[in-house]
C-alpha cells in the first residue's frame, strides 16, 4: 500500500522563478479560483510531478499567480486524495485570457502529450471563483 500524501504540499509563488514579473493582483480585490483536480486511479504522483516540474512555472508564464497548493488527506470518496490549489488574477477577463494563453502554449501542449502518454492524470476538474471578505487576514503575494 502506498504512503499517504501529506496534508500540506504548499508551493508558492515566491517558489517560481520569475513568477513575480507579470501583473500581480491586489490581494484584497484580486478573483481567486479554487481548482480541485480528482487523479485518475493511480495517477496521482504523475499529476504532482506535472505541477511540480512544468505547471506552476507555465501558469505564471501567463500571468497566473500561484497562491497555494495542497494534497488532500485521503477518504473514502477520495481514496488517493486530490490536488487543490488556487489561483489569483486581478479580473475575471485577465483570467479568461490567461487560461487561453496557457491552453494554446506549445509548451503546455506537450507536456500534456508526454504526461499523458499513458492515460489522462485527472478525471475531474472543479473551479470554483472567490473573492476575499473584509474579515479575512490579509495575504501578501510577493513582488
Amino acid at each position: 500500500m502506498k504512503a499517504a500524501p501529506t496534508m500540506l504540499a504548499g508551493a508558492a509563488l515566491a517558489a517560481v522563478p520569475g513568477s513575480a514579473a507579470l501583473a500581480v493582483p491586489d490581494a484584497r480585490s484580486a478573483l481567486y479560483e479554487l481548482r480541485i483536480y480528482h487523479p485518475a486511479p493511480g495517477k496521482l504522483d504523475a499529476l504532482n510531478a506535472r505541477f511540480r516540474e512544468h505547471t506552476l512555472a507555465l501558469f505564471a508564464k501567463h500571468g497566473m499567480t500561484n497562491v497555494a497548493y495542497w494534497n488532500e488527506a485521503p477518504s473514502e470518496q477520495a481514496p488517493e486524495g486530490r490536488v487543490i490549489y488556487v489561483l489569483a488574477y486581478p479580473s475575471r477577463a485577465a483570467r479568461d485570457a490567461a487560461w487561453d494563453a496557457f491552453r494554446a502554449d506549445p509548451e503546455w501542449q506537450a507536456v500534456v502529450k508526454a504526461s499523458e502518454a499513458n492515460g489522462r492524470l485527472a478525471e475531474k476538474i472543479d473551479s470554483i471563483f472567490m473573492s476575499m471578505t473584509d474579515y479575512s487576514p490579509p495575504l501578501d503575494f510577493p513582488r
